[in-house]
Formats: C-alpha cells, sequence, structure tokens
C-alpha cells in the first residue's frame, strides 16, 4: 500500500486485504496455544511424559513466544509485517510438522519451542499492518475485532479439534496445522499490501527499545492497564476453574460450562469494548477513559470474588472474562500514541511485559494458595482464594487512583481540559478519516 492508496481503499479492501489474512494467523495463533490441553491423553497415550515433562513441554511455548517479542518488534518496523509474517509462519509451520513426527520428549519439546518462537508475532504483525491500514478512531474497534477472532481460536482449540480426532489421531490434528500455518504466511504475503518503509529505516533500527519505555503516552498507558491485563489473562487462563471447583464445589463439566461461557464473553467482550470506545470517540470521550472506567468495574467484580458467595459464582466468572476485555484497549491506545515506526516495536514491548507480568500472577496466586493446607480432597479453603483475590485486587487501586488524580488535575479551574475537548471533537472529522499510512509514514519505498 503506498502513499495515498492507502486513504482511498475501501472497508471491504481493508477487511479482505489487511484485517482477514492476519487475523487468521492470530486465530492459528490461539488454537496452537491452548490445543496441548486437549490432546494431553492423546499424548500420554502414545509417548511416556512424567506430570514434569508434560509442564515443560506447555512452557516452552510460552518461554520461545516471549523470547522474540524484541526482535520481532524491531522486524517489524524494519522489514514490514507482510515480510516477517511469512517467515515466522514458515518457523511455525516447521515447528509444528516437527511436533507431529516426535517420538520423543526432548523432540517435542524443542518442536513445540519452534512453535513458539514462529507464532510470537502473529499478534503483534496484526497490530502492526492494522495501525498502518485503519483511521486512529477506528483502532479500538478493530482490535476489539482481531481478539474476538482470537478467542475463536481458542474455542477451536476445544470441541472441534475433539472432534477431528474422530477421524484421526493427534499426529494427523498437528499436520493439518502445520499446513494451515504455510498457507496463511503465504495467503499473507500475497494479498497484504506493502507497507511503506520509513524514510530513516537504517537510523530507526538502532532505536533502543527502551524509546518505547521512555516514551510517556506509554508508561501512563501501562500505569492503568498492564496490571489489570496481567490478571486478566493470569487468573482467566488458570485459576478460575480451580475456584469454581474449590470454593463453590462445582463438578467438572459445570466448571467446563462456565469456562466456555468465559470465552464466549471474551469474543462479544472483545467487539463490543471496541465499539463502546469508538462510539465514545465520536463524542470526545478518549479511550483512557474508557479504559479507566472499565478497569474500576473489572475491580470491583475482583473484589466481589474475594467476597466467596457462592450463588454468585458463576455469574461472577463470566463477568470477570466480559469486563477483562477491557484491558485489551492497550494495544489500540499505545498504537495511537506512539509514531508509526515504532508501533511494531511498541506492541511487543507491551506484549512481553503482558505474558511476564501473566507468568508472576499465575505463580504469585498459586503461592497465595499454597499458604493453606488441602483438604482431603485436594482442594484449598475458601480462605486462601479470599486473599489471594484481595492481594491482586489491592495491586491494582494505585494505578487507578494515579488515573484519576491525573484527570483531576488536568480539569482544574484553568479550564485547560474543556479546550482540549473543544479541540479533539473540532478535529474530530480528520481524525476519523484520515489514514495513518499517510499521515504518519509519508511517501517511501514498500517493505520486501
Amino acid at each position: 500500500m503506498h502513499g495515498a492508496g492507502a486513504s482511498s481503499r475501501s472497508g471491504v479492501a481493508v477487511f479482505c486485504l489487511v484485517f482477514l489474512p492476519f487475523a487468521l494467523g492470530h486465530y492459528l495463533s490461539c488454537l496452537l496455544r491452548g490445543v496441548n490441553a486437549v490432546l494431553t491423553a492423546e499424548l500420554l497415550g502414545t509417548i511416556a511424559l512424567t506430570p514434569a515433562q508434560l509442564g515443560l513441554l506447555t512452557s516452552a511455548f510460552f518461554l520461545a513466544f516471549a523470547l522474540v517479542q524484541l526482535p520481532i518488534g524491531m522486524a517489524l518496523d524494519r522489514y514490514g509485517p507482510r515480510t516477517v509474517q511469512l517467515w515466522l509462519l514458515a518457523l511455525a509451520a516447521l515447528g509444528v510438522w516437527l511436533f507431529s513426527r516426535g517420538h520423543s520428549f526432548a523432540e517435542l519439546m524443542w518442536a513445540r519451542a519452534l512453535m513458539g518462537a514462529g507464532l510470537g508475532g502473529c499478534f503483534m504483525a496484526a497490530v502492526k499492518a492494522i495501525s498502518c491500514a485503519v483511521a486512529p478512531a477506528r483502532l479500538p474497534s478493530v482490535h476489539g475485532y482481531l481478539i474476538a477472532v482470537g478467542g475463536l481460536g481458542a474455542a477451536t482449540a476445544t470441541i472441534p479439534v475433539k472432534l477431528a480426532l474422530h477421524y484421526t489421531d493427534w499426529r494427523g490434528v498437528f499436520l493439518g496445522l502445520a499446513l494451515a500455518a504455510l498457507a496463511i504466511g503465504v495467503l499473507i504475503r500475497l494479498l497484504s499490501p506493502a507497507m511503506p518503509r520509513p524514510a530513516t529505516a537504517h537510523s530507526v533500527s538502532k532505536v533502543s527499545v527502551w524509546s518505547v519505555y521512555r516514551d510517556p503516552g506509554f508508561r501512563r498507558t501501562i500505569a492503568l492497564i498492564l496490571l489489570p491485563h496481567t490478571v486478566f489473562f493470569g487468573v482467566q487462563g488458570l485459576w478460575v476453574g480451580r475456584w469454581l471447583a474449590d470454593v463453590g464445589g462445582m463438578s467438572d463439566d459445570s466448571v467446563a460450562y462456565l469456562l466456555y461461557l468465559g470465552m464466549a464473553a471474551v469474543i462479544f467482550g472483545a467487539i463490543g469494548m471496541g465499539m463502546l470506545t469508538e462510539w465514545a470517540g465520536r463524542r470526545g470521550i478518549a479511550p483512557m477513559q474508557v479504559a479507566g472506567a472499565g478497569i474500576v468495574l473489572f475491580v470491583a467484580v475482583q473484589v466481589a470474588m474475594a467476597c466467596n458467595v457462592v450463588p454468585s459464582l458463576p455469574m461472577l466468572s463470566v463477568l470477570f472474562t466480559l469486563l477483562g476485555t477491557v484491558t485489551g484497549l492497550e494495544y489500540a491506545i499505545v498504537a495511537q500514541s506512539m509514531p508509526a515506526s515504532l508501533t511494531g516495536r511498541a506492541a511487543t514491548c507491551l506484549n512481553l511485559l503482558i505474558f511476564t507480568g501473566a507468568f508472576l500472577v499465575q505463580a504469585g496466586f498459586g503461592l497465595i494458595l499454597g499458604c493453606w493446607p488441602l483438604n482431603s480432597l485436594q482442594q484449598y479453603p475458601p480462605q486462601a482464594y479470599q486473599v489471594a483475590f484481595g492481594v491482586l485486587a489491592a495491586l491494582q487501586l494505585p494505578g487507578l487512583a494515579m488515573f484519576f488524580i491525573r484527570r483531576y488535575r488536568r480539569a482544574g479551574p484553568s479550564g485547560k481540559m474543556a479546550a482540549c475537548t473543544a479541540a479533539m471533537i473540532n478535529s474530530k472529522e480528520d481524525y476519523e478519516t484520515r489514514s495513518l499510512w499517510t499521515s504518519r509514514q509519508g511517501k517511501t519505498g514498500p517493505d520486501r
């Protein structure tokens, strides 16, 4: 996509040529991230694995995924998302194929690590491509659609994969996924328009990632949203189900059903949050204000979860995932505030913080629960969950307090807030229609 072509390209063209190909990559990444949980019995029936090996096998994906974030961010800014994604998805396809051929723990672990490294850029490449093709006012809703597609991928890793096992074994499933990864990479390369390269591409490649962390807009965003984002990822991915079983005394089938409803809440919540943010933007309400209000509700749900009122547990588990989708606005806010030459790097820096934080939240939550002994049914007492949820909620309060204090100071008697709001509303039409490709990048050469 060159120069003025970005602004003249229709919404249908942007959807078909930019959003859909990259969204398919994110869909596949989320599918492969969780597919091992469904195929555990089949894996153990074929290859002898200890519980420790099984855990290491799963975590190898996340470790490789986290390690490649910063290099991928620099590559996205230097070479463009379509070129980077072709090579990364080819690497992912190789990892998935090797996994399908593995016969030992070591073979499976290295294949799983290759898989994680190859899929580590799927979401970030999509954010980069969308941020360069869509006007800033549309970013929250489009990013919401992207997160919803990832939710569909996670859902596909459950019942549809189980159904596929009626026709093939786990090796056949992974072979099919390897072919899908390769096909998506080729599709992105063929369909996605070339992104203009920065005029100072050589110097941009030398910009330290610390320039992202030092950016005031980046720091303000993570001060409010990062910790709630890591809580959402860390708790929803592991501890919500255990909380429902230990405190609510629910059966495995009931827990599975509520977790499935939670996945549906993620899909609809991501879409709804994006649409709400776009609607608010047309009325002069910034995405950070929407995020602040949503996080207040999200923390309130965690406080209610800490109360352990058993009849409300099912509703709270779904509300936790529904309101947790407000943290997805973090990507859109960062993409709006950073220069286009740093959007890929900024997104991967953010992803690195989120994945590291989610790991710490999961581990910390477990450490708190471990302070209480298990009962005869191998369950933790309700008091353990009360403390764990209470600590998480308390940790998020300083970020909220800083956000509202900053807003109060800005809205002081000088009236500067009103002037800024009026200026934003007056320039709304340009904000909604201008293209980032032309306004941020300028007319430069295409990516390779």
